[in-house]
């Protein structure tokens, strides 16, 4: 009776961890996609800001005050050398995001962020000189092709809108490989990783902002019809983009590694779904079918990671086998790609 009671309470936490990852993400989405088309604040970096700015105090709130999670000690010189530039990389991933969000649906822009496993590879391969096994290269054959369709029927195509997209997807992949050398020996959750990370990409970011969006928000302030509730929603999405970094805390401590690549992929498909049904953008027979492929192919490719780190070291090698298990994997953390 006890296990059967265990069981039903780690299944429920499960699915109410994953459902509040879902809503948190899909909100952050949906409320910057708002932002910039409905309310008219065509300020990418200034809504980049304000969610490091949120993102910021919450982590400080949720370490130092509430102590939800111990802080991880980081030496200043590291910070500098090691956390700096990890969160140059952090600031551009997340003002990419905005950009393309303003220029093109969130149906097409999650879709292309689902290439972030291909670009992670190929930057791997081509730079580190990695080798990966066949059946990752074969993985990635659904997502560059689901990739491909979706991008030639998109009927609402803009080709500075894709290429933030698709910048953004070498911005986090360059970030997930940076992490794995830089942040070496530091076991970081995902608020000490905002702790850290948030205070430089808002000292990053501010002053760009001020001096390139400045004068454009000050004009938006006056012809604006009601400022103060476009601020308020506006400092709500970098509040909810905090809680998305919570959450993702939250959902990994609860669900196993297959169960997240899976629910992340289909989070994708809610927040497509979701988004549609607000925004309305068209979307064709082909350009969804495209996206399905995509999707299907980040399953596909999150079944081999997981098959082949997980492969006895003890397993007979063929001549195409990797020589270690660091080279039959890439270096890809998926658990982390969604912060602020």
């Amino acid at each position: 009776m006890e296990e059967t009671r265990l069981c039903s309470w780690t299944v429920f936490r499960s699915i109410f961890a994953i459902f509040q990852w879902w809503t948190f993400n899909v909100a952050v989405i949906i409320m910057n996609k708002w932002i910039f088309q409905k309310l008219d604040f065509k300020f990418p970096l200034t809504v980049s800001c304000v969610h490091f700015i949120c993102s910021s105090i919450g982590a400080y709130v949720m370490i130092k005050v509430l102590k939800v999670k111990p802080l991880i000690s980081v030496e200043p010189e590291d910070r500098w050398r090691r956390i700096f530039p990890m969160s140059f990389v952090f600031c551009i991933n997340i003002v990419l995001g905005n950009v393309s969000l303003r220029y093109i649906p969130v149906s097409f822009m999650q879709t292309i962020k689902s290439f972030t496993p291909a670009t992670t590879v190929i930057l791997q391969w081509m730079v580190w000189r990695k080798y990966f096994d066949w059946r990752i290269w074969a993985s990635l054959v659904p997502i560059v092709g689901g990739i491909l369709l979706t991008s030639v029927t998109e009927l609402s195509f803009n080709v500075f809108g894709f290429c933030a997209a698709l910048f953004g997807c070498l911005a986090t992949s360059t970030k997930t490989i940076l992490a794995e050398s830089l942040l070496h020996g530091y076991k970081f959750d995902s608020i000490n990783t905002v702790y850290y990370m948030a205070p430089f990409a808002t000292m990053i970011l501010a002053l760009p902002a001020l001096l390139l969006e400045g004068p454009g928000v000050l004009e938006w302030i006056q012809t604006a019809p009601n400022p103060m509730s476009s601020f308020i929603i506006i400092f709500g999405s970098g509040v909810t983009a905090f809680c998305l970094n919570f959450s993702i805390f939250y959902v990994i401590h609860s669900t196993t590694a297959v169960t997240f690549n899976v629910a992340g992929n289909l989070k994708v498909a809610f927040a497509v779904a979701f988004s549609w049904m607000i925004f309305k953008n068209p979307i064709s027979s082909m350009n969804a079918f495209g996206c399905a492929i995509t999707l299907v192919g980040c399953t596909f490719y999150g079944y081999v990671r997981h098959k082949l780190a997980n492969q006895l070291p003890g397993t007979p090698r063929t001549p195409r086998t990797p020589r270690s298990r660091l080279e039959m994997t890439p270096l890809v953390n998926d658990k982390i790609d969604d912060k602020v």
